[in-house]
């Protein structure tokens, strides 16, 4: 994710970036191009961008965004807590 800048502070990321992200992720995760070390690394990272630069939109849209990657198994139940946890959304 860029450091998008809107008048001096980090502009919000849509939860659709989000999404494309984490589906990123998992896929490279699930195909062997990131081990278990480097895709823990990279879901730290983006969580703790995602804290600085917040996510756009109410939390039920967020929520409608994000819940189908759970659902349709992209993101493991743990990741899933973990991500919603940190960012407030839980």
């Amino acid at each position: 994710m860029s450091a998008d800048k809107q008048g001096g502070a980090l502009k919000p990321v849509t939860p659709a970036r989000v999404a494309d992200e984490l589906r990123k992720l998992s896929s490279q995760r699930k195909d062997g191009t990131l081990d278990a070390d480097e895709y823990e690394h990279r879901f730290a990272r983006m969580i703790g961008e995602l804290r600085d630069r917040r996510i756009d939109g109410s939390r039920a849209e967020i929520l409608a965004t994000l819940t189908p990657l759970m659902n349709e198994g992209t993101v493991s139940a743990a990741d899933w807590q973990r991500l919603t946890r940190q960012l407030g959304l839980a």
